[in-house]
């Protein structure tokens, strides 16, 4: 094991996020902190992670956000490296939507701050850069493309598909519906009553708009294990990624490791994964959205499976772990 002493900033929760620590944890000397949900934790957090950070060579944090910035803050104080992974939102601006850190104040700010002051920055998609760049006014020359992985061997096709078209995100409310697109997945329903629509993961005000437009061939489900999620992905032959913004997106990634045919809206971040190896879809526009969904249903399982090839090459554990090993390498020894 290497001895380099790694903090690592991020919620675990989130199972990209539980990766990248898992990855570290094997090769290098890993320590773990993460930002109070409470205001009342905050003095003895600072205390904590100023001696945590004392103690490091390297800081690593998932996302640009405001507790970020105060990572890369006491790494410069302490005269530290630091690496960031941008996801998406943290590098997007999009009002009309209200969609990005950059169209809120607090958020743009401590996203500048971030971007102007870490070390290197890890983008997911390489869309991601030109979007940094743009929106933090940087150079960008410390900016990087490497891809998440995703577990090959858990998500994967098990028996025959079913006429079942599918898609998966964490959305409670209006904003989500329209950066999902899922307004755009139940109404291109109405235009294939005899398939089944299956949603995943919609709750609140928003599972209460989406019932009120459905059609009777759509069923909306709220947040599901992952256990139950890959059984989802097993059934279905189609998979929709209509969103408005991405960056790397994980349940597409996911779908088609199950061997779903990906239909996706015309975007970078659908564009790095899908390939040459779905169907894509103006944002928006359901009776394309249904063209294309019925163009999938009558290919051939195939390409179903040209596409589980492309997400298990392209995003593989190995080329993760090895991305990270060199920059951690490199930075080190600056």
């Amino acid at each position: 094991m290497n001895n380099t002493k790694i903090l690592f900033f991020g919620n675990v929760s989130k199972s990209f996020v539980k990766y990248d620590y898992e990855l570290l944890k094997k090769s290098f000397n890993v320590d773990i902190i993460d930002q109070p949900t409470k205001k009342i934790d905050w003095f003895k957090y600072f205390l904590n992670l100023i001696k945590k950070v004392k103690k490091c060579d390297i800081t690593f944090s998932w996302f640009a956000s405001f507790g970020t910035s105060f990572i890369i803050f006491f790494s410069k104080l302490f005269g530290k490296k630091s690496i960031v992974i941008v996801g998406g939102y943290d590098a997007r601006y999009n009002p009309e939507i209200n969609f990005g850190a950059f169209t809120n104040r607090k958020e743009r700010i401590a996203a500048k701050y971030v971007y102007k002051h870490v070390d290197i920055i890890l983008a997911v998609s390489p869309s991601l850069k030109d979007d940094i760049i743009k929106n933090a006014k940087i150079k960008g020359e410390n900016i990087f493309y490497l891809p998440t992985c995703h577990d090959s061997n858990f998500w994967k096709s098990k028996g025959e598909k079913q006429n079942i078209v599918l898609t998966v995100a964490l959305v409670n409310n209006m904003k989500y519906i329209k950066l999902k697109g899922f307004d755009t997945f139940v109404k291109s329903a109405s235009y294939l009553k005899d398939t089944k629509f299956i949603v995943v993961g919609v709750t609140g005000e928003a599972k209460d708009y989406l019932k009120k437009i459905s059609s009777e061939n759509v069923e909306l489900n709220g947040i599901v294990s992952k256990n139950e999620l890959v059984h989802y992905y097993q059934l279905a032959k189609v998979y929709c990624q209509l969103s408005y913004s991405e960056g790397l997106p994980s349940t597409l990634c996911e779908s088609m490791l199950c061997e779903c045919i990906p239909v996706g809206s015309k975007i970078e971040g659908n564009k790095t994964v899908i390939g040459n190896t779905g169907f894509y879809v103006d944002y928006g526009n359901e009776q394309e959205t249904a063209l294309m969904i019925k163009k999938s249903l009558e290919s051939k399982d195939d390409l179903g499976k040209k596409a589980r090839e492309r997400v298990k090459t392209l995003f593989s554990e190995k080329r993760r772990d090895d991305g990270l090993k060199k920059i951690i390498s490199e930075i080190s020894h600056d």
